[in-house]
């Protein structure tokens, strides 16, 4: 059977720079950015393409930050897609490497982010479940400090880019993949749940986190794009959308007490 032919447009490095630079993106910004590589067609030299289209966007004054989770570093009771049988979770556990920032692979957030992560000069924060990995001039800052038990929080790259003025960059992503929405749930009434996962100096460990859960952020994106400005275009076919974190945090702020449980509901885990 013959193979078909690629479906367009015909994306580049250029066409990926030149569209955000006309979206508004400018020389020294910080971008957040979340992205669909199939969303964008057929693109020459794939996910590095991307990166090297939009840090030209960025110009060699700015930054480019992504999630860099690694989720597989987990308790594997936890698994659902998919789960494992339960007679090898103690083994699973005895056996799993430990996070390290230099070689634990992204997981289940495309390609973009792992080429990013793998990048040369890249940066990536501590958290051996919700790292972020930035290249540019003010990665170290926006990836030092990132507290081993504050996943996405106050002492997480989330505040960071909050102060420091960055903006989210959906390319061809859906606000359900927008991280700045989960700084909200940290200050705002929330579930804890116990997390396991490999200990640093070996064995293994059980930390407190705040539950995070973004089954509705379409809703809540949905809502935040009708009431704040947000700027919306394309590169290649991928839809895009810009917009400040702190405008998305602080709108989520907002939403989330009307749409979620009280903390009162949900019980704290056992000590």
């Amino acid at each position: 059977m013959p193979i078909p032919p690629p479906t367009g447009p015909l994306v580049t490095r250029d066409t990926v720079a030149a569209g955000l630079r006309l979206l508004g993106v400018g020389t020294g910004e910080i971008l957040l950015a979340h992205s669909s590589l199939s969303s964008l067609g057929w693109v020459n030299g794939g996910a590095v393409a991307v990166v090297q289209g939009i840090l030209d966007a960025l110009g060699p004054s700015g930054t480019l930050v992504v999630p860099a989770h690694s989720t597989q570093v987990s308790d594997p009771a936890s698994w659902s897609r998919p789960p494992v049988p339960e007679q090898w979770w103690d083994r699973i556990r005895a056996t799993m490497p430990p996070y390290d920032p230099r070689t634990t692979p992204t997981y289940g957030i495309g390609a973009v982010p792992e080429t990013v992560r793998t990048w040369p000069g890249a940066l990536r924060s501590a958290h051996p479940q919700s790292s972020f990995a930035a290249v540019g001039r003010r990665a170290r800052e926006v990836t030092d400090g990132h507290a081993p038990d504050c996943r996405l929080g106050e002492r997480s790259p989330l505040a960071r880019l909050e102060k420091l003025g960055a903006r989210v960059l959906l390319l061809g992503a859906g606000y359900d993949s927008c991280t700045a929405f989960h700084l909200a749930e940290y200050r705002t009434p929330a579930p804890r749940v116990e997390i396991g996962r490999p200990a640093p100096g070996g064995g293994w460990e059980t930390v407190v986190e705040v539950s995070i859960d973004s089954g509705r952020f379409d809703e809540l994106g949905h809502d935040f794009e009708r009431d704040r400005p947000v700027v919306r275009g394309t590169v290649g076919a991928a839809d895009v959308r810009l917009f400040p974190v702190a405008d998305a945090v602080a709108y989520a702020e907002r939403w989330l007490p009307l749409h979620r449980p009280r903390e009162e509901e949900f019980p704290h885990p056992a000590a």
